[in-house]
């Protein structure tokens, strides 16, 4: 007989067997993700028009759907050293509280200072802009983390930070803000009255507490008027979730050590770069016949865009200076209430992640911000870690799931990512505790008003 390994609490992969490659999940896609759309022509985007605004070796792999690996230049590689290979933690304190017949695991990404995963596209991203001889990178940031990121991979690599951080995560959480330029960078609340597209939004919704879609279109027009800069963004773009792939190829070498087979995969959805790098080596087997699993996404019922919006190509800012892209919207004009979970709170969601739920391969469903909230303390209280309010997401769904495997008596594997942590979302958690944390849901009426806006040419009308 075949006597099971104990599985750890945390597996660790060695340096050796972190990832060498990136993995480009549009190849083994038959259907691929629409293209970017130039909204003037309503063309294909070429490279030379993305190369005013991004990075030339980006522009590449954004376009560049055939090719199933990408190599990791090697100097990323040795800055993955520094925080890399992350941890994938079973679950056991949270399984025993629950009572669940069901096996938990959870990639953790926080072990690093920008307290999230997106340091590792960050990096990436500067790494390419500095070979590029360019001077300095614009952003925007939700909840911070992106900005974090890219504040220390720009002070790694002397590059100069520009980042735009939607208006109320900058007055909720000042320490992420002060984290940011601690590393130099210089941090503006958006919308502002330093660009055009900034005064215009604001003359047109005065007081607005911001988006990501104000705060990206502000830091594409600076970044496309001054001299040596290029934009670069945290989530949504195919590339993003090319880098992020090396969360779900630790996630699966971990895995395979141990002859561990995940039943369901959840991963919180605001942009799709953490849910799409989670998932993307996994879809890959589901796509080539080799295995089978459940994908959930999991957003708040604040900024819905999968459960409600509609698959469309619509504009990627709120100022619309950007390309088309197809996805699922609320409509670029979709100013979300203000929900802690910063991170979570963009109209769209990424190309892939939304052709993939499109045809069935995703599901999706929303929660209430206090119900997250209650998930994220009965988490903390077992596991030992504080999550950042979009990871708990995740953490909801998990449990919901867990629940079921023990009505059902059902023995599944559930894996989930958590993200980041939530040490600078104390205002939060604050508000919770104290009972004061409410729940917005958008009405079926504001969110019809929102997609309005929606660019209208043949093929393109919303329902």
């Amino acid at each position: 007989m075949t006597i099971e390994p104990k599985i750890p609490y945390k597996i660790y992969l060695s340096e050796d067997e972190m990832p060498k490659n990136y993995y480009n999940v549009r190849a083994d896609m038959k259907k691929k993700p629409a293209p970017l759309l130039n909204p003037g022509t309503l063309e294909p985007m070429t490279a030379e028009e993305l190369g005013g605004v991004f990075c030339d070796e980006l522009v590449q792999q954004e376009l560049n759907n055939t090719d199933q690996l990408i190599p990791i230049p090697q100097d990323i590689r040795d800055f993955y050293k520094m925080y890399r290979p992350s941890p994938l933690v079973r679950a056991y304190c949270l399984e025993e509280k629950l009572g669940t017949p069901a096996k938990i695991y959870y990639k953790f990404e926080g072990n690093n200072t920008s307290g999230s995963h997106k340091l590792n596209s960050a990096i990436a991203q500067a790494y390419y802009a500095k070979k590029q001889g360019l001077k300095g990178v614009t952003t925007e940031t939700g909840a911070g983390q992106w900005g974090t990121a890219l504040s220390m991979a720009c002070a790694y690599l002397d590059l100069d930070c520009k980042v735009y951080m939607v208006k109320v995560s900058y007055e909720q959480k000042p320490f992420r803000r002060e984290v940011m330029r601690t590393y130099g960078a210089s941090v503006t609340p958006s919308p502002s009255e330093t660009t055009t597209v900034g005064r215009k939004i604001l003359a047109e919704h005065p007081g607005t507490t911001g988006s990501l879609g104000c705060a990206i279109s502000e830091a594409v027009e600076t970044a496309t008027s001054t001299e040596g800069y290029r934009y670069v963004l945290g989530s949504v773009l195919s590339q993003v979730l090319l880098h992020q792939s090396i969360i779900g190829q630790e996630t699966m070498a971990a895995m395979d050590k141990y002859n561990i087979d995940p039943d369901i995969i959840i991963g919180c959805a605001g942009g799709g770069s953490n849910l799409g790098g989670l998932i993307s080596p996994f879809m890959g087997r589901k796509l080539r016949g080799e295995n089978d699993y459940r994908f959930i996404a999991v957003e708040p019922k604040s900024c819905p865009s999968l459960t409600r919006g509609q698959y469309v190509y619509d504009f990627c800012d709120t100022g619309k200076v950007c390309p088309l892209a197809k996805m699922y919207t609320l409509g670029s004009g979709f100013i979300p209430s203000p929900n802690h979970a910063g991170g979570l709170r963009y109209h769209g969601m990424s190309s892939i992640v939304s052709e993939l739920y499109d045809e069935g391969l995703i599901e999706a469903r929303s929660y209430e911000q206090t119900e997250v909230f209650e998930a994220a303390e009965e988490f903390a209280r077992c596991e030992g870690i504080l999550p950042a309010p979009e990871s708990s997401h995740a953490i909801k769904a998990a449990i919901d799931e867990a629940l079921k495997c023990k009505e059902n008596g059902e023995e599944k594997t559930i894996v989930f990512g958590l993200t980041g942590t939530g040490y600078f979302d104390m205002v939060a958690y604050q508000q919770y505790n104290d009972k004061t944390m409410s729940d917005y849901i958008p009405t079926d009426d504001e969110i019809r008003d929102s997609l309005s806006g929606v660019p209208q040419f043949p093929g393109n009308e919303t329902k």
